[in-house]
């Protein structure tokens, strides 16, 4: 059974069809697929950084990671630039 749960992503309400990783929300927001280590299969780099309720969770736990109703989550992208 999908329940969905609502979390809070970067700030803004957030509704997902649970149970979620950290994995999936992140390959939909990409829209890459992201192998078990947290990169994206096709070889590409993410330049993303995940924390879920303040801390900080390594790109290899991503796929341990189940978000929860409530949680908040914060996703970080490196810009480049001088």
């Amino acid at each position: 059974m999908t329940d969905t749960i609502t979390i809070t992503l970067n700030g803004e309400r957030h509704a997902l069809a649970g149970p979620t990783t950290a994995t999936d929300l992140i390959s939909g927001i990409v829209d890459k697929e992201i192998g078990p280590d947290g990169t994206p299969v096709d070889g590409s780099r993410l330049g993303i950084a995940l924390a879920v309720d303040g801390e900080v969770i390594r790109r290899g736990q991503w796929s341990g990671v189940t978000l929860a109703q409530g949680h908040s989550v914060d996703i970080v992208t490196a810009v480049q630039g001088g």
